[in-house]
């Protein structure tokens, strides 16, 4: 049986602080009660941690020359193993979603596993990678709003074309991006705070309250995420495009707590906004790369 640590390697355990935000973003632009989308995260996290664990599996050869430090090139989960965990995981994250949210749910869960498994398996490395990877994201946004998916459509855009950034340039991690490739990710990042601000125009019907709140973890988005991605494409070393793309992973949370505070939900938001500081903190003990 894997160490409790190597398998917090293998699904990135700290990564999955980033999820809740996805599911509690969604709900509340669908209208569902928070109590309602309470538990939908749970779901999400365990396909995330699925998918985790498969991109470790699918990548082991690779893994073995590029980062043998890993834990199935080093020995400490045997690969077999880490396809069984991942495939449980996603069995496990379907059916939570379907006891949460039902038949509507599985229609958004049974697709996001699939996409995460084509993902992993078939499309990361090839031109089709972020575009996949960023309507894994999006699809999470839908999640808990599988009843009104089209009042979650722009809190999904944002988190998608963010994820899109971020899994370009992530490409970089091992051998260095290219200064386009960084400024990709940055054009990004400008996209997502574009759909947002779009959303909190005077006459969105938005109180002024909110606005300023939404706002404010708009900036700490913008400073968190687009500040790193800036240094990558001013010096798009693999240790800067690293620093960058764990930036990315962990600042998504503000921009999912500006989506929440302008729905008036400001507790979550809080709860939400910081899971940013403890990923870096549990990122320095476990990678969520």
């Amino acid at each position: 049986m894997p160490a409790a640590r190597d398998l917090a390697e293998l699904v990135r355990l700290p990564a999955a602080l980033t999820v809740p935000g996805d599911a509690w973003s969604g709900a509340a632009w669908a209208g569902t009660s928070a109590a309602g989308s309470g538990l939908m995260p749970v779901g999400s996290v365990l396909l995330y941690w699925s998918g985790m664990a498969l991109n470790d599996w699918a990548d082991r050869a690779v893994d073995a020359v590029e980062r043998p430090e890993r834990v199935i090139p080093s020995g400490r989960v045997q690969a077999p193993t880490a396809l069984a965990i991942a495939v449980g995981l996603g069995v496990a994250g379907v059916a939570v979603t379907a006891a949460v949210g039902g038949r509507r749910a599985l229609r958004v869960s049974v697709p996001l596993a699939a996409l995460v498994a084509t993902y992993d398996v078939l499309a990361k490395d090839s031109p089709a990678g972020p575009v996949v990877m960023a309507s894994t994201r999006g699809l999470d946004v839908l999640l808990a709003a599988a009843a009104a998916p089209g009042a979650a459509a722009r809190p999904a855009a944002a988190v998608a074309v963010h994820t899109a950034g971020v899994t370009l340039l992530s490409r970089g991690e091992v051998h260095g991006a290219t200064p386009a490739t960084a400024g990709a990710a940055l054009a990004a990042t400008g996209s997502a705070l574009g759909i947002l601000a779009s959303s909190l125009r005077r006459g969105s019907g938005i109180p002024p309250g909110r606005r300023r709140t939404a706002a404010a973890f708009a900036l700490l988005y913008a400073a968190r995420v687009g500040v790193a991605q800036a240094r990558a494409a001013a010096s798009p070393d693999a240790g800067t495009v690293r620093a960058a793309t764990g930036a990315g992973i962990g600042g998504l949370t503000f921009l999912q707590a500006a989506w929440l505070a302008a729905r008036g939900r400001f507790l979550p938001a809080v709860v939400v906004a910081g899971a940013s500081p403890a990923f870096r903190r549990a990122a320095r003990a476990v990678s969520p790369t």
